[in-house]
């Protein structure tokens, strides 16, 4: 999406950390279970997977909450959950998120929605659930209305995540919906089952193509009969607009103001779990922002281009947004290789689960020089991806002295990424990159040989989990430091 609409809408992305969202639906435990799987049971014909990894993340209505944090947006989020390890975890991973308050409504004897998938590399093998999807008692029903409610004075726009667990109730729906057209707020809606008249008065529903037409009764292959079937179910349920989401055949946006078909906006497919979630937030952001209905549109086709190329639930940052719109390639790895820590780590995890060794090195990489050029490709030999931790400028003046660095972390970084050996820069901030390498977990740390092993910093966290401490020979008479002091004598 290059040229002039492609700067226009680039610059639109951060507008999005300006909203103020209220989500209100039903969260849920994402957990992956990664393992390798090379033989079948002798118990039955089934495979058997040896678990290599575990993780655990915000589902659901959380999820919601989750790209909107990565997005910058802040966020209010009222749920119920059970009272059971599930929901600590759950409050847990709320309260990481930068600019989320949750409000989370404990209900004695309500089961806290986990689901479990299993994975053999990149191939789900398993996926198993635990849930109820009963109503809660009038009380809680009156205490989730009331916070909820509460949150519209604040907000600019509400968000009702509903995924059919018993939260978003007709009765609950209609009166948050209501509550919000009196407070003049926007409502957008991830929509669920086959009756939306308990949507009435939404601004705009975010239905996939069965959704749809569950809803409509209507066939939807095809632009004009997803156009048709969009129009009726607004007509019948009072809802002004729909985006619906079309996997492979991109998104249809219709509003009373038109219609705009949006083409996938995705080159390779891992796993398509939460994109509708990506798409819910990033509307309601845009939408909150005061983006146009299409603006919003087309930018939440872009970031489910960006999370279906990621393996589990995941989301889309902005500069990730920003770097697909300037390349018009939304696969992962396939826009910049300068990312900052969160969705660098995000990154990481999609190459791990797809069963690359991850290789990582560090430094100041002021003026690189053919010593640099060579550490990288023979650190890069040695594993599937090299990330880069990079220092930053204030880190460089405090271990290098005032008159370093020579270029400032944005051109050091720019060059490191041209380079084929590098895969993915970071920058970080602190005098060594011991939490950097701590958050990645690298199977191979490598550093030049004027250091050794015991020398390296981060080589005994590495080599504690099984990792492996590689140490480069160096190009002999390469030397930043040298280089400078000859250009300034």
């Amino acid at each position: 999406m290059n040229g002039d609409g492609g700067t226009e809408l680039a610059l639109q992305v951060g507008k999005l950390a300006e909203a103020r969202v209220a989500v209100v639906g039903d969260v849920m435990l994402d957990r992956y279970v990664y393992g390798e799987v090379d033989r079948i049971s002798p118990e039955a014909p089934v495979p058997v997977c040896r678990v290599v990894d575990e993780a655990a993340m915000l589902g659901g209505a959380g999820n919601v909450v989750r790209n909107l944090a990565a997005l910058g947006a802040r966020v209010r989020f009222v749920a119920a959950v059970g009272v059971d390890p599930a929901a600590a975890e759950v409050e847990a991973l709320l309260g990481a998120l930068d600019g989320v308050r949750s409000d989370l409504v404990a209900v004695p004897g309500r089961v806290t929605t986990i689901k479990t998938r299993f994975f053999a590399g990149i191939q789900q093998l398993l996926r198993a659930d635990q849930e109820n999807t009963a109503p809660p008692a009038a009380a809680v029903v009156d205490d989730l209305v009331a916070r909820a409610t509460d949150a519209l004075g604040w907000c600019d726009v509400l968000v009702l995540s509903d995924y059919g667990k018993g939260v978003l109730s007709e009765a609950v729906a209609g009166k948050l919906i209501a509550a919000a057209r009196a407070a003049g707020r926007p409502v957008v809606v991830d929509p669920k089952g086959n009756d939306f008249t308990r949507y009435t008065g939404a601004t705009l529903v975010t239905p996939n193509r069965r959704e749809l037409a569950d809803a409509s009764h209507m066939g939807t292959k095809g632009d004009a009969a997803v156009v048709a079937a969009a129009e009726r179910v607004m007509q019948r349920c009072g809802i002004a607009g729909m985006l619906v989401t079309r996997s492979a055949e991109g998104m249809t946006l219709v509003t009373g103001d038109g219609v705009s078909h949006l083409p996938a906006d995705a080159r390779a497919v891992f796993d398509v779990s939460g994109a509708g979630d990506t798409v819910v937030a990033v509307v309601a952001a845009a939408i909150g922002a005061g983006l146009a209905p299409v603006d919003a549109a087309r930018l939440a086709n872009i970031a489910a281009g960006i999370v279906v190329g990621k393996v589990g639930t995941a989301v889309a940052y902005g500069e990730e947004i920003i770097a697909a719109i300037g390349t018009n390639d939304s696969r992962v790895g396939a826009g910049t290789k300068v990312l900052a820590k969160a969705p660098a780590l995000d990154r990481i995890r999609g190459w791990r689960a797809q069963g690359f060794r991850i290789g990582f090195t560090n430094g100041c990489f002021d003026l690189i020089h053919p010593g640099h050029v060579a550490l990288l490709a023979k650190a890069r030999a040695a594993c599937d991806r090299l990330v880069v931790g990079l220092n930053s400028d204030d880190s460089v003046r405090r271990l290098k002295g005032p008159t370093r660095p020579v270029q400032n972390e944005a051109s050091r970084a720019a060059v490191l990424a041209s380079l084929g050996s590098v895969d993915l820069v970071v920058v970080f901030g602190e005098d060594t990159p011991v939490r950097l390498i701590e958050a990645i977990r690298p199977d191979i740390l490598a550093k030049g040989a004027d250091y050794s092993v015991a020398q390296v910093v981060g080589g005994a966290f590495v080599q504690g989990y099984g990792g492996k401490v590689m140490l480069v020979d160096l190009e002999e008479g390469h030397s930043t430091s040298a280089t400078i002091a000859r250009l300034t004598r």
